[in-house]
């Protein structure tokens, strides 16, 4: 994707959806870093059916503790690799209580620290919690980036660097959810939607295949 292509692929999704927002359910900062640490190898419909009845019981991490792993492992069953992530969970919560007056800290090394929580859960957490221009890059953003031209790049890392470079500043809060959300949609792995796609004249692959429009 040539430079110049880059402002208006993101004045264009951005004007299709003017206040792009994470699509898991949470009403804190804490609900958000349990959904977000849920999530790994799982949809975010999936996620939201067990957080609903687990942020029921347990809305802070001195509740989440309370509960005990046992139950914090029934509650998500439903969920792919439910017994590591109640570990995690339930870790998590003992070192928030412990090191942190039960706050989610607001330091990338502080998040990183936590079990289960890796670069990309702080950076969504930095990004959705903080309002910091950090990009998450999850596999439908490696795959928007890769495919459209927009930040190439051989490691979720590299994609991560390019697009911190390439994004205009007043587009950097928001450009991680547009990209999640078009590669979700419509940008799709095993047949991405070229026909429907609002962004296509800038998009490299879409571009070699089909005439750009007007």
């Amino acid at each position: 994707m040539h430079d110049d292509a880059i402002e208006p692929f993101f004045a264009t999704l951005a004007a299709a959806n003017p206040s792009p927002q994470t699509e898991l359910e949470f009403t804190s900062v804490f609900e958000l870093l349990c959904a977000v640490l849920l999530s790994a190898q799982a949809t975010d419909v999936g996620v939201n059916k067990a957080t609903k009845r687990l942020f029921a019981l347990a809305p802070t991490p001195q509740r989440m503790l309370a509960l005990g792993l046992d139950q914090v492992t029934e509650l998500i069953r439903t969920i792919g690799l439910f017994r590591t992530k109640a570990k995690n969970l339930t870790q998590t919560c003992r070192i928030l209580v412990e090191q942190h007056g039960g706050e989610v800290p607001r330091s990338r090394e502080a998040l990183e620290a936590l079990p289960g929580v890796g670069r990309k859960t702080a950076n969504v957490v930095l990004n959705v919690a903080f309002g910091e221009a950090t990009m998450a890059v999850d596999t439908h953003i490696f795959r928007v980036a890769n495919r459209t031209g927009l930040a190439p790049g051989r490691t979720p890392l590299a994609v991560e660097l390019k697009l911190l470079e390439r994004v205009p500043p007043k587009y950097a809060v928001d450009a991680h959810h547009w990209l999640i959300l078009h590669g979700r949609y419509v940008c799709q792995a095993r047949r991405p939607q070229c026909e429907r796609c609002v962004v296509r004249r800038w998009c490299d692959t879409a571009a070699s295949t089909m005439p750009a429009e007007g």
